[in-house]
């Protein structure tokens, strides 16, 4: 039971403040005409946490962390992709009754890709904490820990689309949701300036 607990605390509270991989996920519930259309983003961000939390839990994170040349390369991919996504999602423009074109199934898999495994800090957040946790445990309880860490990524991510898919229902107009979009292309642009910061530093 305790690494079940611990596993479902931990990771909760990891993916739980808004990021730039949240604010994507419910995005796309809310940009596209139905909630199938959605599941691209949902799936590839859920794919990715479970790649990060395998590699956490297998220890290769001290690869990412004492390789500088990984850790720039990465934030410099990072700092492209979230550009080009901010630019995106604020010319993006809902139609009337809620209803926008959304992003293609191929869009959707690389912007998911890119907020997920080219952000640096969430990389080193999630592969250092979790990695870190789990070498309190061993066999039995390690699969556990690891499961239930996978499992509150996938419940969270679905969460979200659903809300997001929700709050378009309620926004008859789409007016809401264009403002939505103008935010979240905000703050992902403040997220690829703070890693620009830290890249120039």
């Amino acid at each position: 039971m305790e690494p079940f607990i611990h596993g479902f605390l931990l990771a909760f509270g990891l993916i739980l403040p808004l990021g730039v991989q949240n604010v994507f996920v419910f995005s796309q519930g809310a940009q596209q005409k139905s909630l199938v259309r959605a599941l691209p983003a949902t799936i590839m961000a859920s794919l990715s946490d479970t790649f990060l939390i395998l590699l956490a839990v297998l220890g290769i994170s001290v690869i990412v962390s004492e390789v500088e040349q990984l850790r720039m390369l990465l934030m410099s991919a990072g700092v492209l992709f979230l550009l080009y996504m901010s630019f995106t999602m604020w010319k993006a423009k809902p139609e009337l009754h809620g209803n926008t074109e959304g992003l293609s199934i191929k869009k959707q898999i690389i912007f998911a890709l890119s907020v997920s495994l080219l952000n640096p800090h969430a990389i080193l957040d999630t592969i250092g904490v979790i990695g870190t946790s789990a070498l309190s445990y061993a066999g039995t309880e390690k699969v556990i820990f690891t499961v239930t860490c996978i499992f509150v990524s996938w419940c969270w991510f679905i969460g979200l689309t659903v809300a997001g898919s929700i709050f378009k229902r309620l926004d008859g107009s789409g007016k809401m949701l264009g403002i939505i979009n103008k935010c979240s292309a905000i703050f992902i642009f403040l997220t690829a300036c703070w890693l620009i910061r830290d890249l120039v530093s």
